[in-house]
């Protein structure tokens, strides 16, 4: 479970800024939220929605997610000869940019910290919480000097001489995990997924429909809930099923492929569709679950952008009560996600909103509804953000 996570010097956000899903001691007790099994057992919620104009930088705040989480899980396969896939706000374009993520795993605290370059890992560390402190797991420092990097381990388990050969561009975590060292193994493979990546967000496309039907084709368990909820969610649409067809590519190569086909009922027949048929929110509402269903089973983290896109926005609601309700949401997975549907202001309390804005220094920053100053427990949140009481509102 993600505590939180602070970030500086990435895109649009010069200055530090933090996003953290710790409630405060004032936080209702619903189901909206759940209590930690660790330390002082803080409330975290299960919902995080990022508001705020155009072009404000909400892509930019939940980044960081899916740049670690590829970090930790991928750059050992990176390409030696790339640069590492970060971008520094333009003002600062040779300063570093850091990251700093708290989670609850195994019944600890762990805080993993990167500093790094484009061109190379400056200081990368694990940190593990006992009793009230954390103490290093590892912590590995670039040396300019020596051109190499200083390494300290403590019960991390990994062989000194392979850790001093990991590349410049690559995790240690990530490397470690190669060679099957239990930690390093269990934050590459944490299950985290996003639909950004770093260009911003990941368009629907043909890719992402064939994804989402091998899953499903291998996953008939998940396949029978995507199918329940869309028929619930599109009306006139029976059901979904991935049939198995066979297909010539471009080099005359047959091949068998899922294809997706939506059952729709009329005159007293199952007339099939395929999916590239359906409505286009279909086809979203199809996709987005191929991304949720196995987040929702492993109490994992899914960081989607634009989550209402190509949605009718009384979509939301049922897709939040996924997370919200514990029959679908058992082991406490969690939601982070943008979106520009101001209604969402009327489901959740007011420190399970990020709002957003950018200044006139094209510098972004973030800040949680709840830090606002004078809000009230009763407040109308939507009528008060309307009104441009919060701010990160669009100027017109």
């Amino acid at each position: 479970m993600l505590h939180s996570y602070r970030f500086s010097n990435f895109f649009s956000f010069k200055d530090p800024t933090e996003v953290s899903f710790r409630l405060s001691r004032h936080a209702p007790a619903d189901n909206l939220s759940f209590e930690s099994e660790i330390g002082d057992r803080d409330r975290l919620t299960k919902l995080l929605a990022v508001l705020g104009p155009n072009g404000s930088g909400k892509t930019n705040l939940i980044k960081p997610v899916a740049f670690v989480h590829w970090f930790l899980g991928s750059s050992f396969q990176f390409d030696p000869k790339r640069n590492i896939p970060i971008e520094p706000h333009f003002s600062s374009p040779n300063e570093p940019s850091s990251f700093e993520f708290e989670a609850e795993y195994d019944g600890l605290l762990w805080r993993y910290t990167l500093e790094a370059t484009k061109e190379r890992v400056l200081k990368e560390a694990l940190y593990k919480k006992t009793s009230r402190q954390f103490s290093y797991v590892f912590i590995r420092e670039w040396q300019p000097d020596e051109k190499s990097y200083s390494i300290k381990q403590n019960e991390f388990g990994f062989l000194p001489a392979e850790a001093q050969k990991v590349r410049e561009n690559a995790s240690l975590i990530a490397t470690a995990a190669q060679y099957q060292v239990p930690v390093a193994a269990a934050f590459a493979n944490a299950s985290v997924c996003s639909n950004v990546v770093a260009t911003g967000r990941n368009r629907l496309s043909i890719d992402h429909f064939r994804a989402a039907a091998n899953f499903f084709a291998d996953e008939p368990s998940h396949a029978t809930l995507m199918s329940t909820l869309l028929h619930e969610w599109d009306l006139g649409l029976e059901r979904i099923e991935i049939s198995k067809v066979k297909t010539t590519d471009k080099d005359g190569v047959e091949k068998e492929i899922n294809l997706p086909l939506g059952f729709h009922h009329v005159n007293g027949k199952s007339i099939p569709l395929t999916l590239h048929q359906e409505s286009s929110g279909t086809q979203a509402a199809f996709v987005l679950l191929s991304y949720l269903l196995p987040t929702l089973a492993t109490g994992g983290l899914a960081s989607i952008d634009e989550m209402e896109s190509d949605l009718h926005p009384h979509m939301l609601a049922p897709i939040l009560k996924l997370f919200i309700d514990p029959k679908t949401n058992p082991r406490n997975a969690q939601l982070l996600f943008t979106c520009h549907s101001v209604d969402i202001l009327n489901q959740l309390h007011k420190a399970q909103v990020v709002l957003v804005e950018k200044d006139r220094h094209c510098n972004s920053e973030a800040w949680r509804l709840d830090s606002v100053k004078g809000l009230r427990a009763d407040d109308n949140l939507y009528a008060k953000y309307m009104a441009g009481a919060y701010r990160a509102i669009p100027r017109l």
